[in-house]
């Protein structure tokens, strides 16, 4: 009897909405070509029946090293790596609710990739961050020099990419790459909270603001406007909708309570 693959991802969906997905792969959470094909299943499981919100972990002592060298070879294997990381963290960026990468310690390369793919990050005041493919003498390929720049700008980006220097948590804050930095014992608690908080409003209108941003980061500002304009009128066919307006209208601004429907 042929023994079971093991497996690195695993997530748990809470009673309170939020579903946490954690990676935990001795000893750096490295993203190996099998730890990538579990985050695209789980990301399409989440995308094909959506929780309120979603927090990603790595645990207490790291977010995710990156790439694992090991695999690396010529521009074949390249290649593969490439195509692993495109599906996987296009997967995650395509869930349609609010995803918060929960991190500690190191986020590096791939790692710092797979945060900046995620909508939110809340990250330990302890936590490094940054894209150190230059110092192998390769450049990122899972969205550092794409991602990371509409995060935190081309100059910055740069910065971070061709220097391949790493960032503590301030700095992070200060430019963009960090939403929000804590006490690094806090930031599982803290994540979760944000989610949950997330998770009792009105996901579906979440989802459409995030998708309306998304979509329209790489348009000109009319199709952008056009996007919104949309998504504006599909999401008035929602249950939360009708509630929001609701206790709007009965003087109750902020009290409603959705459905997610």
């Amino acid at each position: 009897m042929s023994a079971q693959p093991e497996q690195f991802v695993s997530f748990d969906r809470r009673s309170d909405g939020v579903a946490v997905v954690r990676i935990d792969r001795p000893k750096a959470n490295a993203l190996s070509l099998a730890v990538l094909a579990e985050l695209e299943d789980v990301a399409r499981q989440l995308t094909d029946d959506p929780p309120g919100a979603v927090v990603l972990w790595g645990g207490t002592r790291i977010f995710a090293a990156g790439a694992d060298i090991g695999e690396f070879g010529g521009p074949e294997e390249a290649r593969v790596i490439n195509d692993a990381f495109r599906r996987a963290l296009d997967a995650w960026a395509a869930i349609p609710r609010a995803v918060i990468a929960a991190v500690s310690g190191y986020a590096l390369g791939g790692g710092c990739e797979l945060a900046c793919a995620c909508d939110l990050r809340v990250v330990a005041d302890t936590a490094r961050l940054g894209q150190p493919e230059v110092l192998l003498g390769v450049i990122p390929g899972a969205g550092g020099t794409q991602r990371l720049t509409r995060l935190v700008g081309p100059a910055r980006a740069k910065d971070l990419v061709l220097t391949g220097r790493q960032v503590d948590a301030q700095e992070a804050l200060r430019i963009g790459l960090a939403d929000r930095v804590v006490p690094a014992e806090e930031v599982f608690l803290r994540a979760v909270e944000l989610a949950a908080g997330l998770a009792e409003g009105a996901v579906v209108a979440q989802g459409s603001a995030k998708k309306a941003i998304d979509a329209g980061l790489d348009r000109p500002l009319a199709a952008g406007l056009d996007i919104e304009a949309e998504l504006f009128v599909q999401v008035f066919e929602t249950n939360d909708a009708r509630i929001g307006v609701e206790s709007f209208q009965a003087k109750r601004p902020g009290k409603a309570r959705f459905s997610g429907r």
